[in-house]
């Protein structure tokens, strides 16, 4: 971090699921809870591109590292085989126009295209390997979530044949990709649209998925488009699958209802997201940021929890590796995510310093390489994981905001929980700038240990983009 001047002050700061094969005992552990919701980390992990090898032994050799950064849960984007059959390549044309049959072979299409959903896909591994991933995971005291796709299958699934009337049709009677609201493709020509007025299909998706759980002990589901499924499919499936395991449950969506009722507990915080892209490029300000908290107020209940993240494989693939996207703001922002309230996210490569965007269809690789990230998010998961103030779950600290003189560029917001509590204060902006807190103290910067003493009233400097996380 820059350093910090701090005029008229009495000190300056340095800132800073095929059962052939054997199965393997997957060791218990305690269920996934509420308790362990309120500090969790979580992380995606892309197989396809975390290594060189793109399989499930070459990650699972990494998780005893994760808990160095906090992580308590990690999401696996689909496991699941992919559909031959309009799979699609970069540039979004299908495979099968791809001439050259040797560059064919490299379209490996969308993860999101699935063919089975009680298989592996073989590049990863076998069931085995992913047991053992699961293992190890639980072993270090790691939830493992599967990323499911109900919203879809790939043109290659069995239901196409044996059940089409899971499937939207058209006019014609022609099973249709999604659609619009006004009958418009989408643009996911690689996926079939699932139709949930079909009983048959609730009842074969709800038994797919409870063999994740009970027969191969996975701790729960980060559900892909969940806004898209009606909402009580997910009150019919949800408490059948808590019936046989504590589990946890993520929305790919933003909407308040699917965390009614003991369905879900997370959903995506998008907008919260898309403030932090805004203010980084300079088209918007902290005040936007406040209006963003006052609707997160409005919309969800108390213990609503919303996923924060600066990347995920959606944003990197599609809008830009953080560093495009965020620039100089980058740092504050990953800081503003584990400080603002709400459950944290590492994406694959993210700890690595991943400044690239990651082939979507594709192999590509992620250097594995640490350098200024890692120890970063290694103090940021230590003050998630022991201070109760940054606890985001469903008994989450409170967040207060802080005023100063220069509201449009600092945000400064204290968060309190029992005994404990700290202060966020950045400067949101590209430009130097000078403000006076209307508060006082003496803190410590957590991620320095550097003494900070701030006084009412008096003049302080924050160099572009410089934050501080300060505690008493």
């Amino acid at each position: 971090m820059k350093n910090i001047i701090y005029i008229l002050a009495l000190i300056v700061l340095v800132s800073c699921k095929e059962s052939t094969e054997s199965k393997q005992i997957v060791k218990e552990i305690a269920p996934i809870s509420d308790v362990v919701l309120e500090n969790a980390v979580i992380y995606e992990a892309n197989i396809r591109q975390y290594s060189v090898e793109g399989t499930f032994n070459a990650f699972t050799k990494d998780i005893p590292q994760l808990k160095e950064l906090g992580v308590k849960i990690i999401w696996v984007m689909p496991i699941f085989p992919i559909s031959e059959t309009r799979r699609k390549a970069t540039g979004g044309d299908f495979a099968s126009l791809i001439k050259d049959p040797e560059a064919r072979k490299k379209a490996l299409g969308s993860y999101y295209a699935v063919s089975d959903f009680t298989k592996v896909n073989p590049e990863f591994g076998t069931k085995d390997d992913f047991r053992n991933l699961l293992k190890t995971a639980h072993d270090n005291g790691i939830y493992v979530i599967l990323d499911w796709v109900p919203n879809h299958t790939g043109w290659d699934h069995t239901w196409l044949k044996t059940n089409s009337e899971f499937y939207t049709k058209n006019s014609k009677g022609e099973i249709t990709d999604p659609l619009n609201p006004e009958g418009i493709s989408v643009g996911w020509a690689d996926v079939a649209d699932l139709n949930y007025d079909s009983k048959g299909l609730r009842t074969a998706m709800i038994e797919d998925m409870l063999y994740w759980v009970k027969e191969e002990n996975i701790d729960g589901f980060r559900c892909d488009v969940a806004g898209s499924v009606p909402t009580d499919f997910w009150q019919e499936a949800i408490p059948k699958l808590r019936a046989s395991k504590d589990i946890f449950m993520l929305a790919e969506a933003w909407e308040p209802e699917l965390m009614k009722d003991n369905l879900f507990e997370m959903a995506y915080g998008w907008d919260t997201h898309h403030k932090m892209n805004s203010i980084a490029q300079g088209k918007e300000t902290v005040k936007d940021w406040d209006s963003r908290m006052n609707q997160i107020d409005e919309m969800y209940q108390e213990d609503d929890i919303l996923m924060n993240f600066i990347t995920n494989h959606d944003e990197n693939s599609w809008n830009g590796s953080v560093k495009e996207r965020m620039g100089g703001a980058s740092e504050a922002m990953l800081a503003l995510s584990y400080a603002a309230p709400g459950m944290p996210l590492i994406y694959s490569g993210q700890e690595y310093d991943l400044d690239k965007r990651l082939l979507y269809f594709e192999k590509d690789t992620i250097i594995r390489n640490k350098g200024k990230v890692w120890p970063l998010l290694e103090k940021l998961g230590a003050l998630k994981t022991n201070y109760k103030a940054f606890n985001g779950g469903k008994k989450a600290a409170s967040y207060l905001r802080l005023e100063t003189s220069n509201n449009d560029a600092i945000l400064a917001f204290e968060r309190e929980k029992e005994d404990e509590k700290f202060i966020y204060i950045a400067n949101l902006s590209a430009k130097p700038v000078t403000f006076k807190p209307t508060f006082s103290g003496e803190f410590k910067e957590a991620l320095t240990g550097v003494k900070v003493i701030l006084k009412n009233g008096e003049e302080v400097s924050f160099g572009s983009w410089e934050y501080h996380i300060l505690v008493k």
